[in-house]
């Protein structure tokens, strides 16, 4: 019998400091119209001198590939979105953020995440589906 893999997509950041060198990480992430949120949360780091932070704040260009992959390769897909990205200050936004990514995270509605929360205000958008 063949083991069924669950269906799953993942969303990766990418980021480039002032030096030009790329970064990627994968993030967990809510949508609020234009706007996508990921936050740092408690997740195991190195640091808490996160690169993609410190290059967020050289250049705040960034990229977020989201892809979805199962073993029927028929429903694969991708879509890149493109946008500015900054640290969010304000406290309004910054609940509506945090409540977006509780909502679609219960590991965020059982522990809040600490870090900063960033959005990417998203200016562009490109895909592709293989149905």
């Amino acid at each position: 019998m063949r083991r069924r893999v669950a269906a799953t997509f993942v969303a990766r950041l990418a980021t480039a400091g002032a030096d030009g060198r790329p970064h990627i990480v994968p993030i967990c992430f809510a949508l609020d119209d234009h706007t996508l949120y990921f936050a740092v949360d408690a997740k195991p780091k190195r640091t808490t001198n996160l690169k993609r932070l410190r290059n967020i704040a050289a250049n705040p260009t960034v990229s977020i590939l989201i892809d979805h992959y199962e073993d029927d390769w028929d429903q694969l897909w991708w879509v890149r979105l493109d946008g500015q990205a900054r640290v969010v200050m304000r406290d309004a936004e910054l609940e509506r953020a945090l409540h977006l990514l509780a909502q679609r995270y219960a590991q965020y509605r059982s522990t809040r995440p600490g870090g900063p929360v960033v959005a990417v205000s998203i200016d562009g958008m490109a895909g592709w589906s293989a149905s």
